[in-house]
């Protein structure tokens, strides 16, 4: 396909008209087949990387009203990853559309690299075409799924420490787990543990280890701390 076809064909897959499409073209090109480095999507990439980064960090600091620095900055580094960029450039179909020299257009599989690299160029140009608004609905259209995922992810691999990091600011104070009961033979025992913060105990959970059972109480106590309006209640 010449440069006119392969921008009709990315327009239409990134749901995004160009004003300016030599923007698309630049953002598309590799510096395999680019008349020099300047004139390939590498600036694109590095604008474009910028953007996604602040959409994604705007979008979980939103979301999520309770996580910390570290939690946030979590998932974000697994939804930024060249990995996930590299997966929404093959599912919106910017892979099979990069313009390429002879020898990387030879291979049987490009690089995760150069796949994530489109999806960041392509993003700096909507940028620098139509703006941050237009930018914006494209990388969350795009990453929402992956967003989602590693959010959901993250909050069920880590309600002990969420709760911790909560609890420590709103209350200066420490969760503590105790078990409350085990039944079952001693190849496959269950565990009952509750969550106890200053003289409040939690509802108990069960788990098939004690630390899925504490993952559970964890859960439900941070559920139940959301919920109030105010958590020094638990002072009292």
């Amino acid at each position: 396909m010449n440069d006119i076809d392969v921008a009709a064909c990315a327009q239409t897959a990134l749901g995004y008209q160009f004003k300016d499409v030599g923007l698309l073209v630049t953002s598309l090109t590799h510096s395999s087949i680019a008349n020099s480095r300047v004139q390939s999507n590498e600036r694109l990439e590095f604008l474009g990387d910028s953007v996604l980064g602040i959409v994604v960090c705007e979008e979980l600091y939103r979301r999520h009203h309770n996580w910390l620095e570290g939690d946030l900055t979590k998932v974000k580094s697994v939804v930024v990853s060249r990995r996930t960029c590299a997966v929404i450039a093959d599912e919106i179909g910017l892979t099979g559309l990069l313009i390429l020299g002879n020898g990387v257009a030879g291979r049987n599989a490009l690089p995760t690299s150069l796949r994530a690299a489109v999806y960041e160029s392509v993003i700096g140009a909507i940028f620098l075409d139509g703006g941050f608004e237009p930018a914006r609905e494209f990388v969350l259209r795009t990453i929402l799924t992956h967003l989602n995922l590693a959010a959901e992810s993250q909050t069920h691999q880590n309600f002990k420490s969420v709760l911790q990091q909560h609890v420590q600011k709103y209350l200066s104070a420490t969760p503590r787990y105790e078990l409350l009961d085990e039944q079952g033979p001693d190849h496959s025992k269950c565990f009952e543990i509750c969550v106890v913060i200053g003289h409040r105990r939690f509802p108990s959970a069960w788990g098939p280890s004690k630390k899925d059972a504490e993952q559970e109480a964890a859960r439900k106590a941070f559920d139940l701390l959301r919920e109030e309006d105010s958590p020094n209640e638990l002072n009292e």
